[in-house]
């Protein structure tokens, strides 16, 4: 039996996306910039053979949301790395990124490298990358080496060689002076490699000597510079090191729902989310928030910082363990503001959508604007269309999973109400829609939405106390897309990018388009 896509909502965000077969096992991890448009093009016809068998063995597709496309592409190769799903065969790492290694020796190399299909490292050392398009690294390799008195020598030899004679290098092979200032040449590059501040040392030293070699008419000198500097330039915002056991900071995202706790993980170092994963355990006995960080770190490299969305129990007791074990100062903290808050935002937002079965982020993100008790998975928007006295309307559209349901729009002429009276107008219909609801025993939306302002807001806030309905109401107004809510002298605005107003927009203009259609409908038929 095929997957049927149509069963679950994927967010139309930037992710990677995890491919399952019917034994639970990952056999395909992909990254795209709208997961909904990548992940559903596989269920389209006419594609090629192998294609064909993957889809054929899919029970599941699951996704991690990220901030940006380029996050997602570093986080799937890692993720690829780390289950190595048969149907990845053809992602070849060692093609895809370029790493960097100073060598394990008393006076280091500095050495191209790539990942082997396991995701190890040959041979010993410190590594640095990825940096796409390797075989442009190598010229800027060249010039690093030349720049920090790199040796390229594969053995150390008992006398100075050609390179000491070009200036590439001080031979510490023979000096004791050029011995001490190795580790310094080293350091310097580490520094560069790492993208901190000795990079733009680095650049303004190299954009002397292209001036120079300029000046000297040595114009093919400084054309070499300056494609290096070009090149340095993507490196300085693109590259980051990788520390093979250990990093920066790990953040904790955990939310816990009947009793289960759900915990997501975030590993980033030097800035770049590269690792993922999803944990969950009963709230039984001693199973706690602190318990189940201490079994973690007893299978885990320890970071210097545990950034977590809530402080475990016994904080300072497991900072204590953690750093004792680690050999360093182990910090458990929970951010307030800045960067860090905002990843463990987008940690809770994944969490949000694996609690709620894998919900439209968009919905799980109104959830949290407008501190609902519940997913809004049904929402019901209702519009007033006036033409003269004689041909007023209410019209409701329906979104089911942030989707139109247009099988459950409905329409209404106003009884009751005599001249232009909008907020009477409102009154009318939500009466008259969630009195036949309570009366059938049918399902009530989760949010009500009304096109209008704080008028109209309250006319409908007004009839559901009358009919006795506990439907969360809140209302749009168009001039400057303002919800407005219950209790609120001032309304909340979402920036014009984000999913969650989009949701509200499109049923507000959906219940529009329908109340004008009916509308017109009304008075040609009168004319007839």
């Amino acid at each position: 039996m095929s997957f049927d896509i149509s069963t679950i909502n994927i967010p139309s965000q930037s992710g990677v996306y995890f491919m399952k077969d019917s034994s639970g096992n990952v056999i395909y991890i992909g990254k795209a910039k709208n997961l909904q448009k990548r992940t559903k093009s596989y269920f389209l016809k006419n594609q090629n053979y192998k294609t064909q068998k993957l889809v054929e063995k899919i029970s599941d597709i699951e996704f991690v949301i990220t901030d940006n496309e380029s996050e997602a592409f570093l986080l799937e190769s890692n993720m690829i790395k780390k289950y190595r799903p048969i149907y990845n065969i053809e992602l070849k790492d060692q093609q895809r990124y370029t790493y960097l290694r100073l060598t394990d020796e008393k006076y280091p190399r500095l050495l191209v490298t790539r990942r082997t299909r396991s995701g190890q490292f040959l041979g010993k050392g410190k590594i640095f990358g990825p940096f796409t398009h390797g075989s442009s690294k190598l010229l800027t390799i060249g010039s690093l080496r030349k720049t920090f008195k790199i040796r390229i020598c594969k053995k150390l030899p008992k006398k100075v060689c050609l390179e000491y004679h070009l200036g590439n290098c001080e031979a510490p092979c023979e000096f004791t002076n050029a011995q001490v200032q190795y580790e310094k040449h080293v350091s310097d590059l580490e520094e560069v490699l790492k993208g901190k501040d000795q990079m733009g040392i680095f650049s303004k030293k190299l954009e002397n000597e292209m001036k120079i070699a300029s000046e000297s008419l040595d114009y093919e000198r400084a054309k070499e510079i300056r494609d290096t500097l070009q090149r340095l330039g993507s490196l300085k915002t693109k590259q980051k090191m990788e520390y093979i056991q250990s990093s920066d900071e790990e953040f904790f995202g955990i939310k816990i729902k009947n009793q289960t706790a759900i915990v997501m993980t975030f590993r980033q170092t030097h800035g770049v989310i590269r690792d993922s994963g999803n944990f969950s355990f009963d709230i039984v006995a001693d199973n706690t928030f602190s318990n189940f960080l201490f079994q973690y770190y007893t299978t885990h490299s320890i970071p210097r910082f545990i950034v977590v969305s809530e402080i475990p129990q016994q904080k300072k007791f497991l900072e204590s363990l953690l750093s004792e074990k680690a050999n360093f100062q182990v910090q458990i903290i929970q951010p307030k503001r800045g960067k860090r808050k905002e990843i463990l935002k987008l940690i809770l937002k994944n969490l949000s959508i694996i609690l709620n079965k894998r919900a439209e982020p968009g919905l799980v993100d109104l959830q949290e604007k407008l501190t609902l008790p519940e997913l809004p998975r049904i929402i019901e928007c209702f519009d007033i269309s006036n033409h003269g006295d004689e041909y007023a309307v209410a019209s409701m559209s329906q979104f089911v999973d942030g989707k139109p349901n247009k099988s459950d729009y409905r329409k209404f002429k106003i009884k009751t109400i005599k001249g232009r009276d909008d907020f009477a107008m409102i009154g009318e219909v939500i009466k008259r829609r969630y009195i036949k609801l309570k009366k059938e025993n049918l399902q009530l939306p989760n949010l009500i939405l009304i096109d209008g302002g704080k008028g109209q807001l309250h006319a409908a806030l007004n009839s559901l106390n009358t009919v006795d309905v506990k439907v969360p109401c809140i209302s749009l107004a168009k001039e400057n897309e303002e919800v407005f809510m219950p209790n609120k002298k001032k309304p909340i605005l979402i920036s014009k990018n984000e999913s969650s107003l989009q949701i509200l927009q499109y049923a507000r203009d959906e219940a529009h388009r329908f109340g004008i259609a009916y509308n017109r409908n009304l008075r040609k038929f009168n004319k007839k």
